[in-house]
């Protein structure tokens, strides 16, 4: 008998059986629904993070005080920051912005809320891809220089402070001093940026009025800097020369540790790929064990299917059939069992993340890997616990399978 002939018997035995095959194969559809349905929402979530981080930007770097090594001092000033933007010194370095932060209730008319406001560079907008207003403009380096008592506001504090009106123009209070509003940020739609319930005012405002810590030589200190690097390629060398400058500021011996921190775009990005990565590996790993379930109830209906075609065994041994051919019949059953029940489980999958990436707002794309993969393990299922039953039927001898009732 060759493979055409025994798949057709196989295909003939299963319809024979429609219910008890639909049954069987409930576990594998299940199964490869469940591991096409989170590999692709998985997936969905990794490009949204990534294309999120992308869109600050993965040429920024981020330097910030190591509390461990400053005796809980902060460490950074303006001078750095100076220090920092000269070309001479730092060459893969464009352009250089800073803040500084505290949480402050913020009033204006009737309404209040207690938020965020950061004192930043001129700059700081710019640095960060911060461009898009919804009204007004940002800070000019003459608020920075005057102290000016102005402030950019987030789009949520503009709802919550401003819900029937125009904030441009208007006043709002942070710590019982007045600040004019002189724009108004556009919705960044983002989970990782704060700046829709932020508020900023210029470094200089907030240095004097608002954050007033200090570094242990009395100098007014700085919370973060932010370094834009020329490109993504040069993130490396950008980092090596910012070190470079921040040591010799800070006169830190050859063998002694940094008293700041360094970290870049890229950097997050690389871990968020790898923690996405893993869960999305994790949750597959998960949705895999139902296939195994799957394949433990192929296995145990194969095994019964031998038992009740015993006889039909004995007589196709006894007509001349081989030990090959009922071994290949037995595993084509198993293998196509597992193959339809893949297929039917690929389209419920699909549909599944398809429903669920509209219900979160989230792509959930169905990659050619992701089904190869879960065709192969499926198949791979029906083979592998279709041997058993397959040897077993092939193993029974002529005369006494004639014999069995």
């Amino acid at each position: 008998m060759n493979l055409s002939e025994s798949l057709l018997t196989a295909l003939d035995s299963l319809r024979s059986n429609k219910l008890r095959a639909a049954l069987t194969m409930l576990g594998v559809i299940i199964g490869v629904a469940a591991v096409i349905a989170l590999l692709s929402i998985g997936n969905g979530v990794s490009a949204s993070i990534n294309q999120e981080i992308n869109a600050i930007g993965t040429n920024l770097i981020l330097v910030s005080t190591d509390r461990d090594n400053s005796d809980g001092y902060p460490t950074l000033t303006l001078s750095d920051v100076e220090a920092l933007s000269d070309s001479a010194r730092a060459p893969d370095v464009i352009e250089v912005a800073a803040s500084v932060s505290g949480s402050f209730v913020v009033t204006a008319g009737g309404n209040s809320t207690r938020t965020g406001v950061e004192g930043v560079t001129a700059n700081y907008f710019r640095v960060n891809n911060i461009e898009e207003f919804a009204a007004g403009d940002g800070l000019t380096d003459n608020d920075v220089d005057t102290q000016a008592r102005v402030a950019v506001i987030g789009s949520q504090v503009d709802e919550d402070l401003f819900p029937d009106s125009y904030a441009v123009g208007q006043s709002i209070k942070i710590n019982g001093a007045a600040y004019e509003v002189v724009g108004i940020l556009q919705s960044s739609g983002s989970a990782f940026s704060t700046t829709d319930s932020s508020i900023f005012v210029p470094i200089s405002t907030a240095q004097s009025r608002l954050v007033t810590n200090r570094t242990r030589q009395g100098e007014k200190s700085i919370d973060s800097i932010v370094a834009q690097a020329a490109s993504a390629e040069v993130n490396e060398a950008a980092v090596e020369q910012l070190t470079a400058v921040l040591r010799e500021e800070h006169g830190i011996a050859y063998a002694d540790e940094d008293d700041f921190r360094l970290f870049s775009q890229s950097d997050l990005l690389d871990t968020a790929g790898q923690i996405t990565g893993m869960l999305t590996a994790f949750l597959g790993a998960i949705a895999g064990i139902s296939l195994l379930v799957g394949g433990i109830g192929i296995m145990n209906i194969m095994l019964v299917s031998v038992t009740e075609r015993t006889r039909e065994i004995g007589i196709r041994k006894a007509v001349g059939a081989l030990r090959r051919d009922i071994l290949t019949q037995f595993l084509l059953e198993s293998v196509v069992l597992s193959l339809i029940g893949g297929i039917i489980g690929i389209i419920l999958g699909w549909a599944i993340a398809t429903v669920a990436g509209r219900v979160i707002d989230l792509e959930a794309p169905l990659a050619l890997g992701t089904v190869l993969l879960a065709t192969g393990f499926a198949s791979a299922v029906g083979l592998v616990f279709g041997i058993y039953p397959a040897w077993r039927a092939a193993g029974l001898r002529p005369i006494e399978a004639l014999r069995y009732e």
